[in-house]
């Protein structure tokens, strides 16, 4: 199943709104499968599903389990980079849902 651009940017902007584990896991589906026929992005992928499966969604840390064996060694490091970068850059996001949810 392909996901479009557009599908790609609500997921996005859910996650700009307050990013759940749900929302990060989406996203991770969407580039660990298909974005306008583009084939699937594992390294992006790898960064939604690590994110989720932080904030506890097993789901999440089975899929990016499952990428692992797909992918090199480079491109784990190189999505683990971007996920701690994201995570630097958009805490706040993360801490605005849970203080939300309560």
């Amino acid at each position: 199943m392909a996901f479009t651009e557009v599908e790609v940017r609500e997921a996005e902007e859910a996650v700009q709104n307050g990013a759940g584990s749900e929302d990060l896991f989406r996203l991770g589906l969407i580039y660990s499968t298909d974005v306008e026929d583009r084939g699937p992005d594992y390294v992006e992928a790898h960064k939604w599903f690590n994110l989720a499966a932080m904030l506890g969604s097993s789901p999440a840390k089975a899929y990016r389990e499952e990428l692992g064996y797909e992918m090199t060694p480079e491109d784990i490091t190189a999505a683990q980079r971007a996920a701690r970068d994201w995570l630097k850059q958009n805490r706040e996001l993360i801490t605005d849902k849970a203080t939300k949810a309560a």
